[in-house]
C-alpha cells in the first residue's frame, strides 16, 4: 500500500487532481469531508464547538454553521487555534481508521489523503509521498471568487492566512502546476499516478 498525501492552497486545483486519481483507481480520503461528518450534532467533536465557540456557530437545524465560524475565527489566531485542536485529532483518528480498513483489502492500494492542511497539521510526516498542486495566486483569487461568490478582498485575505507554496513546496515529493488548461493539468495528474503505481511496486519488494 502507498499513502499519499495530496495538498495546495484553497482553489488551486487539488480538486482537478484528485478526481482524475479516483478515476485511476485510487481510494480517496477527503479531510474536508470527514471534518464535516465529525462535527454532526451531538458528536462529541459538536458539542466540544458549541463549549468553546457558543450556539451562535449554529444553523436552525443544530448543525454547524460553517461559514460563520470559518469567518470568526479566520482573523482571531487564538479561536483558530481552539478549533484546530479540537477538529484535528478527530479527524486524523478516522483517517487512520480508514486507511487501516483499506489496507486490510487491498495491500497493492494507492490511499490519497486530500487535506489542504496536510503540511500545517503535520500529517505530510505520516505519508509516502506528499504531491503539492501549486498556481499563481492570481488564479487562486479568481477560482475562489467565483466559486463562493467572495469579494477580491476576502478570497486574498483568505489565501494570504494559509501557508505559502513555497512552504508546501519544501516538503514535496512531487509538485504538479495547475496554471495552464484543465486538460493540461489532467494530463499532468495521469502521469504523475502512474509514477505512483510504480512506487507502490517498489514499495512490495
Amino acid at each position: 500500500m502507498l499513502i499519499v498525501g495530496l495538498t495546495g492552497g484553497v482553489a488551486s486545483g487539488k480538486s482537478v487532481v484528485s478526481q482524475v486519481w479516483k478515476e485511476e483507481g485510487a481510494h480517496l480520503i477527503d479531510a474536508d469531508r470527514i471534518a464535516r461528518e465529525v462535527v454532526q450534532p451531538r458528536t462529541p467533536a459538536w458539542k466540544a464547538l458549541v463549549k468553546a465557540f457558543g450556539k451562535e456557530i449554529l444553523q436552525e437545524d443544530g448543525s454547524i454553521h460553517r461559514k460563520k465560524l470559518a469567518t470568526r475565527v479566520f482573523s482571531n489566531p487564538v479561536e483558530r487555534d481552539l478549533l484546530n485542536r479540537i477538529l484535528h485529532p478527530r479527524i486524523k483518528r478516522e483517517i487512520d481508521r480508514r486507511i487501516e480498513g483499506i489496507g486490510q483489502k487491498g495491500p497493492k492500494a494507492i490511499v490519497v489523503i486530500d487535506a489542504a492542511l496536510l503540511v500545517e497539521t503535520g500529517y505530510y510526516r505520516d505519508v509516502d509521498k506528499v504531491v503539492v498542486v501549486t498556481s499563481t495566486k492570481k488564479q487562486q483569487i479568481e477560482r475562489l471568487r467565483r466559486r463562493e461568490q467572495m469579494a477580491q478582498e476576502m478570497a486574498r485575505g483568505i489565501i494570504d492566512s494559509q501557508i505559502s507554496g513555497e512552504e508546501r513546496i519544501k516538503v514535496a515529493d512531487i509538485i504538479i502546476r495547475n496554471e495552464g488548461s484543465r486538460k493540461k493539468t489532467e494530463r499532468k495528474a495521469k502521469e504523475v499516478f502512474e509514477e505512483l503505481k510504480k512506487a507502490v511496486l517498489r514499495k512490495r519488494h
